[in-house]
């Protein structure tokens, strides 16, 4: 297809009108003048912004299904649903629960998803069970468990290959091995649900920790006499923060002070979404836990926060109101940062010749319009 008339986000951050020829799911061409002599299928892109389809490392489920049910359809559903928000591949994220729950869902998720049609399952994120039952948040605590080796190699094991991030509380990793271990196997280690101090979180850096899970929530606090993990994250450059831009994680203030201090550079927008997203208010269930869903707040009954109904576009949209960033600065925070953390910008992450053609073509108000994953054609907002 020839996707012609759009304003085309380049890697270096430039920004053209032009058009894009898709050939056999890549980037074929990227021109600025027509290209000529080509004889198939056009779309007038109606002078929107293309940028490189949205990838989130974070997200438990949407639609009403959510991936800790076991079942592929219930996966299928989400991986279906997630380009109507810009969204073209993900991370199947679990959380805690009973160890044989983990391991269906994981089981299932490791199959992959053969249709095209959809947003791609990229790997697996674990949440929990390693947590602090202190920072638990909407994790149930009676599933929580010290890291282990053994769990993890039982669970995916020993290649580890669709294991791509692992949430744990630093703080409960003797002597940081678990730590050490997956990070010499390539998986990316985030603190999470966790009471670390800065030293914990320092010592744990020095063996692999690279990453802060829904930054700011779940976490130590800021004090001024030890600033855990949130100053953690605004004092060291070499931590990656996930970002929750709901207005409700995270105040608007505090992500105005994110950007300003943390940037773009180590920004990692996501949704930990859970399966209201996309339905109507009401209640709904996480793990074995009843949320009550009033607006764009997820919330158990004790009133603690339960993931997010929150879509990919409409946090751009708040963190470009908000801050007013480069195109290149939103790229980065919802696509480039998480491909290059996951190892997959030779293929992902911008729109460059050779790459997937995974596009999304947004109006000024950050709507959806297009979305394109692989080359398909999988969402036109007018259809």
């Amino acid at each position: 297809m020839l996707v012609q008339n759009i304003r085309i986000a380049l890697e270096n951050g430039q920004v053209i009108h032009g058009e894009i020829l898709i050939r056999n799911g890549k980037i074929a061409q990227i021109a600025k003048e027509p290209i000529q002599n080509y004889q198939g299928k056009r779309l007038d892109g109606q002078a929107l912004l293309a940028l490189p389809g949205f990838i989130d490392t974070h997200i438990h489920g949407a639609m009403g299904a959510d991936f800790m049910d076991g079942e592929e359809e219930a996966t299928r559903r989400v991986a279906e649903y997630l380009p109507k928000e810009g969204t073209t591949s993900f991370l199947v994220t679990t959380m805690t629960q009973a160890p044989e729950s983990i391991q269906k869902a994981i089981e299932v998720n490791t199959k992959g998803l053969p249709n095209s049609k959809e947003a791609e399952m990229l790997g697996i994120h674990l949440e929990g069970p390693f947590i602090n039952e202190e920072s638990a948040g909407a994790q149930p605590v009676d599933y929580i468990c010290n890291p282990s080796k053994s769990t993890i190699k039982e669970w995916f094991g020993e290649q580890l290959e669709h294991l791509k991030i692992v949430t744990l509380a630093p703080e409960k990793d003797t002597n940081y091995d678990v730590t050490r271990y997956l990070s010499n196997n390539g998986i990316i280690v985030s603190a999470g649900h966790t009471k670390a101090t800065l030293l914990e979180i320092t010592e744990a850096m020095e063996n692999g920790l690279t990453q802060l899970t829904h930054y700011g929530n779940a976490m130590s606090g800021l004090h001024h006499r030890e600033i855990g993990v949130v100053g953690a994250g605004l004092l060291n450059e070499h931590l990656f923060c996930e970002i929750i831009a709901d207005g409700v994680h995270l105040s608007n203030d505090m992500l105005k002070l994110i950007y300003k201090i943390i940037g773009a550079d180590r920004m990692i927008l996501i949704t930990d979404s859970m399966r209201a997203k996309g339905m109507p208010n009401g209640k709904y269930t996480l793990g074995s836990q009843e949320v009550t869903i009033i607006g764009n707040e997820a919330r158990l009954e004790n009133g603690v926060l339960a993931g997010s109904v929150l879509k990919m576009n409409e946090a751009l949209k708040r963190i470009n109101c908000l801050v007013h960033p480069p195109v290149e600065d939103l790229m980065k925070m919802s696509s480039s940062n998480a491909a290059k953390r996951l190892g997959i910008f030779d293929r992902k992450g911008s729109i460059k010749v050779g790459k997937d053609a995974d596009i999304v073509l947004l109006n000024d108000k950050f709507e959806v319009i297009y979305t394109f994953c692989k080359g398909e054609l999988v969402y036109a907002a007018n259809a």
